[in-house]
């Protein structure tokens, strides 16, 4: 038998914020390129995860969260980036909650019709759902009166259902050689990656305290022999908020400090020695030139 043709292609990964788009594209990729919090709008750019198979090569845009709160430049450059993600991909998935459908989830497939690509449903968290027969009036709901190429049932954090998916999205991407060599997983640099994971420590440990006042900017990315040597600075919009972040005597800030540390020597495969620090710079989240300073542009 003739084996069958490889397969290369880009696919957007579009939905509204916290609903697993980024844990999905981890699951697929084998490794953690995007970071990943129960707080919405985690994911603020635009990132390739790259995702290769032996029949095929899946290059998954990660978008930040569609929504329709746009009252800050940071809320408007997010929605930027999850629009423009669609374009000139292959096929996109609208990913979803499983039995929840808002406002947003439509505005979400609205900017995927508009682009015309081929979109295939995704139905994540189902395992929190036990009796799956409560799901088929809730896909019927979904699915009247939109087009989908397929729809799937998946658990993106179990890595349940992501196998028949998978072969979907590879058959709807063209016949290619691959983009990417088998090593590598992301388009974005390690020092992208450092400051990512510095800001999802934020995310995880600060909770509702400071929820999007924070970004992190790398000063220093320096190999050292076998040690990478890396000073990141975090942005805040207030004074008041440094001691949110630096905590009793020191202790979030260090708490902070050595998950990223540790999560970053996991993904760098090497030791790390990570020095941080809190600097202000107001109402940067509104402000496009310090947006595009921090990275923040298309």
């Amino acid at each position: 038998m003739t084996a069958a043709p490889y397969r290369a292609g880009t696919i957007a990964v579009v939905g509204r914020p916290n609903v697993g788009k980024s844990t999905l594209i981890n699951s697929l990729v084998g490794a953690k390129v995007s970071i990943v919090s129960p707080r919405p709008q985690t994911t603020r750019h635009r990132l390739l995860g790259i995702a290769t198979f032996p029949e095929g090569q899946l290059m998954l845009v990660d978008t930040p969260g569609i929504h329709g709160n746009q009252k800050r430049a940071m809320n408007r450059y997010m929605n930027r980036a999850a629009r423009g993600a669609v374009s000139d991909v292959d096929a996109a998935i609208l990913m979803i909650e499983a039995g929840r459908w808002v406002e947003d989830d439509a505005l979400a497939y609205s900017a995927l019709k508009e682009s015309g690509v081929p979109c295939v449903l995704v139905i994540n968290k189902v395992d929190k759902i036990p009796d799956k027969t409560k799901l088929f009036p809730f896909i019927a709901e979904v699915t009247t009166g939109r087009e989908f190429a397929s729809v799937h049932l998946i658990s993106a954090m179990k890595r349940k259902g992501t196998e028949v998916l998978v072969k979907d999205l590879i058959a709807m991407v063209p016949e290619s050689d691959p983009h990417y060599g088998d090593d590598e997983i992301t388009d974005k640099s390690q020092r992208f990656l450092a400051a990512e994971l510095v800001r999802e420590q934020l995310m995880l440990r600060l909770g509702d305290e400071l929820p999007y006042s924070a970004t992190v900017e790398i000063e220093k990315f320096e190999e050292d022999g076998a040690l990478l040597r890396i000073a990141a600075v975090i942005w805040l919009e207030r004074e008041s908020q440094k001691p949110i972040v630096i905590g009793k005597g020191g202790e979030r800030m260090k708490a902070i400090s050595t998950g990223a540390r540790l999560g970053m020597e996991r993904l760098f495969d090497r030791k790390v020695f990570l020095e941080t620090w809190c600097r202000v710079r107001e109402g940067w989240s509104d402000d496009e030139a310090a947006l595009s300073r921090f990275g923040y542009s298309e």
